[in-house]
């Protein structure tokens, strides 16, 4: 006796999960310029790569004598692949079914938790969030006839992950309630701009609650999401380069908390001297140069990946590879409010640094830092407190930090770049200088008496910073050792490239989760 009926009924349950919502829902889904789930993940991993778990997951429709007609597939579609031939779990919903909403059911494949996220867990692999889903609906409730308490499919696991494993998450259509939430609870985030929305709740919530008429774009569009709020980090130009993205950041992190990131290949010699780097800082301290520029002249070629390029700008923050080492770069930037923190760019910082410290990164610090931003507005937005997380997050990471200081390293923002609590090693380039706060406003301070009762107190305060100025010379704190070296500019890329070679050797006999403590500012 066969069970070919039997394979016949499962190859018709699998071609209806192809099939997704149908031609007509697919047709709408790339009337919008969308890819389906299936296109998404196909183009994500490596071909022919996918083990899909769950695709029989559905609903099904029956005769009079209980033979299958039709199965209505779950808005869900995951499983285990493979990015340049690294494992990955990897889901997301399907908007042709239901529009991505949660499946109704006691378990589910992924978006409100779910299977893949256990598959990250238990195999320790990174994992995907392909997100276009609005999670939850009231509809259910005719379903189960009752209400039921938030948290119910919790986020318990997508917390667990973040100490563990890394986590991605692209928002692909229309993010709210759950899926919106995991997007956020991620390492990193991204989102295609004019396509991608995601919010706490709607345009039809918002106008209930609030009276206030939005369309999705103008509530959770990429110019809200990323570049004022920063609740998503990147924003990219369509899905294809989307995609390109999760796989470029995924090449420099390890496959989980127990791993070292993986070396990448380069034909940049280590010993490289970029001459443009002696000039690339002007003699007159307050002229902008472009940091962008000599990060990129430092690192690998064309290894820059970089992380909020458009919020928080005061600071640069990315992933880079240097002789092949994956390191992270913590780089002031002149060229806005000059290089000053301000509170988008504390939280940015501490971000990127708990990043790098949970995957055993090494950080780089470029500085040229005046100090936090002062002034009301810098007040209200709480400068001070998301500046002093910065110094307390750098006091508590624990992978190798080296602190360069390339001009101005001032006040209590000049301590975040660097960790008093480890080696505390601290170098610069002859441009460099630094202090409590600059001279210019800390000589007005200081010696505010004595100026108002000089005959010129424009004069005398000229004067004075004259005076004190010749003090500033880095090679003065050279010679008390308060700083560790000076550098030729030039030298910098192969000067950290040793610094990265002890700094891997160390971090091979320490790797693993790292502890909590504390409370943070």
């Amino acid at each position: 006796m066969s069970w070919e009926p039997e394979i016949e009924e499962l190859e018709k349950r699998r071609r209806a999960a192809e099939a997704l919502g149908g031609p007509q829902a697919i047709a709408r889904q790339r009337a919008q310029g969308r890819l389906t789930i299936r296109e998404r993940i196909e183009r994500l991993v490596d071909p022919g790569s996918l083990t899909e778990i769950g695709q029989l997951t559905g609903t099904g429709t029956y005769d009079e004598t209980g033979r299958l007609v039709t199965v209505k597939p779950a808005p869900y579609v995951m499983g285990v692949a493979t990015i340049d031939g690294r494992p990955v779990a990897v889901g997301g919903e399907d908007f042709t079914v239901r529009g991505g909403t949660s499946w109704g059911s006691s378990r589910r494949k992924g978006g409100q938790g779910g299977f893949v996220e256990d598959l990250a867990h238990e195999y320790r692999i990174p994992l995907v969030n392909l997100i276009d889903g609005a999670g939850g609906t009231v509809t259910s409730i005719r379903t189960r006839k009752h209400t039921t308490f938030p948290g119910v499919f919790g986020f318990e696991r997508s917390v667990e992950l973040l100490g563990e494993v890394p986590v991605v998450c692209a928002v692909l259509g229309t993010a709210a309630g759950g899926p919106a939430g995991r997007a956020i609870l991620s390492h990193w985030s991204v989102m295609v701009r004019g396509s991608s929305q995601i919010f706490a709740a709607g345009p039809p919530v918002v106008e209930r609650s609030l009276g206030q008429k939005l369309d999705k774009e103008a509530l959770g569009g990429a110019a809200i999401a990323v570049d004022t709020a920063g609740t998503i980090h990147n924003a990219v130009e369509s899905e294809e380069a989307c995609l390109r993205e999760i796989r470029r950041f995924l090449a420099y992190l390890p496959q989980n908390v127990w791993e070292l990131p993986p070396l990448g290949p380069t034909d940049d010699p280590p010993d490289r001297r970029e001459e443009a780097l002696l000039t690339i800082v002007p003699r007159k301290r307050t002229q902008p140069y472009d940091m962008r520029k000599l990060v990129a002249m430092v690192v690998d070629r064309g290894s820059v990946f970089e992380i909020q390029p458009t919020w928080g700008t005061a600071v640069v923050t990315c992933l880079a590879r240097l002789g092949g080492f994956p390191i992270g770069v913590v780089a002031n930037h002149p060229m806005v409010y000059g290089g000053a923190m301000d509170a988008r760019t504390a939280r940015k910082q501490v971000h990127f640094m708990e990043l790098c410290d949970a995957f055993h990164i090494p950080l780089v610090f470029l500085v040229d830092v005046p100090g936090f931003m002062v002034g009301v507005k810098a007040e209200e937005m709480g400068t001070l407190r998301e500046g002093m997380r910065a110094v307390y997050m750098a006091s508590k990471i624990t992978v190798p930090t080296l602190t360069l200081v390339i001009r101005k390293c001032y006040g209590m923002a000049g301590m975040a770049p660097s960790n008093k609590t480890r080696l505390d090693y601290k170098v610069a380039w002859p441009s460099g200088e630094w202090g409590s706060l600059p001279l210019e406003g800390g000589v007005a301070a200081a010696f505010r008496r004595e100026i108002a009762a000089a005959p010129d107190p424009a004069g005398r305060e000229r004067e004075i910073e004259a005076e004190l100025r010749q003090y500033m010379s880095p090679f003065r704190t050279a010679e008390a050792f308060a700083v560790e070296d000076i550098i030729d500019p030039r030298d910098t890329r192969p000067f950290l490239h040793r610094f990265l070679t002890l700094a891997r050797r160390r971090l091979e006999t320490e790797h693993g989760p790292k502890s909590k403590t504390g409370v943070q500012p």
